[in-house]
């Protein structure tokens, strides 16, 4: 009885340290530095600063205002502290995806600022700038100039080529006059518009000699110095939100706004003193996509605080389930949740593949950042798809893996406090900004099945007769998946090729979730076989057989979610599918031991969590808090 009543009284600290002695060695530390993967010493010297810093502690009952002028605050933290500049994009790619991380691990409404600021505005000022708008970026650095991204009008968002917004040049002049012309035509969600941006880069149709040009962006100051709106320019702020309310979005509307023509970002295209327009891009819509290339990176960027948010929450709920005792054995309340299979099979899983998509993730943010730096166009079709499949695949993720944790730790979970509402909410904007998750999809597989139609090649079986639970067996179903959805998504096409009509009403009408199965598939595939590649080149011997665990445990998860698919398909037997489904539940047994040092492999520092019940919970709950971490000690 003496026993069970110290386990019942012991603190939090003390219960995860029980479950620590009953694994073997594992080394946490490698694991952060393969998936933290670049930038350490960086990520360190956040960390370590932000320890018992005021600013990054969370608060939840204050109003609107106060959360904007917090995420503002510490946005400036990572521009004092030189985290992210503007510059990293031409010195070093990788360290603006790796601020987006750190900032997400805080407060995400800091890392959507951060991405309009850095990625959106100034990443576009940057590359589509010329010498005449650099002496901004300074500015962008130390937030002496704040800017947005005016792409996304109430119309027109996954159709924004399409906008209404112009951009009329006058010879006389030697200006151009903004304009929005119906309600349609505003410019919406836009990010730091509705309090604290000096500028806007706005997106319209340039019309020169009455000539349509196609979109092209524009540098338009929108307040002065003292925050005042512009002349013309007009500025609504769209309110409360269900989440990330630090972040100010506005809606923009031009009333003849004058600016001088100089104000076009000109890399690609300009305006001559004698009012004649050139441009090195041949048409239109492939204008409108150079423009708009810096989504491709914001998809980076928000994959990145989104794997961050993953993490965070799974720490939090692996946490505080090696400490929630409930009944035992005993009868009594002497059984961490943890060690239930209820939990571990909710949970496991989850990390399983928040661990692949973290491996998948560092691959497509290096592709994308040395293809940039190289300026080699030569691979930027597969980048592109590549990062219109990520960053679905880990917003998707961090959903689930917020609504898993809320739910599996109960009505703790429930309390703001304990970060799994900010997950949802920001899980929910990832989903949907800079490219709604299912049209990015639907891209993806446009792309893959136009490169498929090259060279339909049915995978190669492996060489040797293996189970079908070997890592190799397991690939080879998962390409035999997406062979086969391509296969029949190209059927259809072929079906119709040279209709127009019936080719949009097969794509858009009645090929849908083979759409969107393929583009999974496609995900679910790359992501698999960069995870090998990480497995086959790891050195920590401590490690490997974890690593290996997790990897398979991702690939079944994988196969087990589509069963019905392989089985229809004659892919596997009904007697292969057992085993894949034993084997499903065998490695979340053998893995959930080491949940904790997993978890604690993420490398978020325990008392930067800022969860109670990822800390000492019952001495949070001593004291009358409010709910409010600042009014109670939790560590």
């Amino acid at each position: 009885m003496g026993i069970l009543r110290s386990l019942r009284y012991a603190s939090a600290s003390s219960l995860r340290a029980r479950w620590h002695e009953k694994t073997s060695s594992f080394n946490s530390e490698a694991l952060r530095h393969l998936l933290d993967h670049d930038n350490h010493s960086e990520r360190d010297r956040f960390w370590e600063g932000a320890k018992g810093n005021e600013l990054m502690v969370p608060e939840y009952n204050i109003s609107i205002a106060e959360e904007r002028e917090m995420a503002l605050k510490r946005l400036k933290y990572f521009c004092d502290h030189n985290f992210i500049s503007v510059f990293d994009f031409k010195k070093n790619p990788l360290k603006v995806f790796m601020a987006h991380e750190l900032a997400s691990a805080i407060d995400s409404s800091m890392a959507t600022k951060m991405t309009v600021q850095f990625n959106l505005f100034g990443g576009t000022v940057l590359k589509l700038g010329t010498e005449r708008h650099h002496e901004i970026l300074k500015g962008i650095d130390t937030l002496e100039d704040v800017g947005c991204f005016g792409l996304t009008e109430l119309g027109y968002g996954n159709n924004a080529v399409e906008m209404e917004t112009t951009a009329t040049y006058a010879q006389s002049s030697q200006s151009l006059t903004i304009n929005t012309p119906n309600p349609l035509a505003q410019k919406y969600w836009i990010t730091n518009g509705a309090v604290h941006a000096h500028h806007c880069v706005v997106f319209a149709q340039l019309i020169v000699n009455n000539v349509n040009q196609g979109i092209h962006a524009i540098l338009v100051p929108i307040r002065d110095r003292n925050l005042s709106p512009m002349p013309g320019v007009t500025i609504e702020d769209m309110g409360h939100k269900m989440g990330m309310n630090g972040v100010d979005n506005a809606k923009l509307t031009f009333r003849n706004v004058q600016v001088p023509q100089t104000n076009l970002l000109n890399r690609y295209s300009d305006i001559s003193p004698e009012g004649e327009f050139s441009s090195v891009i041949s048409n239109g819509r492939k204008r409108f996509l150079t423009v708009a290339d810096q989504l491709l990176s914001g998809r980076l960027c928000i994959a990145s605080g989104s794997m961050m948010g993953s993490k965070v929450a799974l720490a939090i709920a692996v946490k505080y389930a090696a400490t929630r005792l409930a009944v035992g054995a005993t009868g009594k309340s002497d059984e961490p949740i943890l060690s239930y299979q209820l939990q571990q099979n909710a949970i496991t899983p989850l990390v399983a593949r928040t661990i692949a998509l973290n491996i998948g993730l560092n691959f497509a943010k290096t592709n994308w950042s040395q293809q940039s730096q190289a300026e080699d166009s030569s691979k930027h079709a597969e980048i592109v798809t590549q990062c219109c499949v990520m960053k679905p695949l880990v917003t998707w993720n961090l959903e689930e893996v917020a609504s898993v944790c809320r739910e599996r730790c109960g009505g703790q979970g429930y309390l703001s406090c304990n970060r799994f509402g900010v997950a949802i909410a920001s899980a929910h904007a990832g989903m949907t900004a800079e490219g709604d998750n299912a049209v990015l999809m639907q891209k993806a597989t446009k792309e893959r099945l136009t490169e498929f139609a090259k060279s339909p090649m049915s995978p190669k079986a492996p060489e040797t007769s293996s189970k079908v639970t070997s890592l190799s067996n397991l690939i080879y179903l998962l390409q035999q998946r997406e062979f086969l959805l391509n296969m029949q998504l190209g059927q259809a096409m072929q079906s119709v090729f040279g209709d127009k009509e019936a080719m949009f009403d097969t794509w858009m009408y009645k090929s849908s979730d083979v759409i969107q199965s393929a583009a999974v598939a496609y995900g679910e595939r790359l992501v698999g076989e960069w995870a090998l590649d990480t497995l086959a080149s790891n050195t920590e011997v401590e490690n490997k057989e974890v690593l290996e665990q997790l990897i398979s445990l991702y690939l079944i998860h994988c196969l087990t979610q589509n069963l019905e698919f392989y089985l229809l398909h004659n892919l596997i037997n009904l007697e292969q599918g057992s085993l894949l489904k034993h084997t499903h539940l065998e490695l979340v047994r053998s893995l959930s031991p080491h949940l904790l040092q997993i978890v604690d492999g993420f490398g978020i520092p325990n008392e930067l969590l800022y969860a109670p019940i990822a800390n000492e919970w019952e001495k949070f709950n001593s004291a009358d808090n409010q709910g409010e971490i600042k009014k109670s000690p939790y560590m």
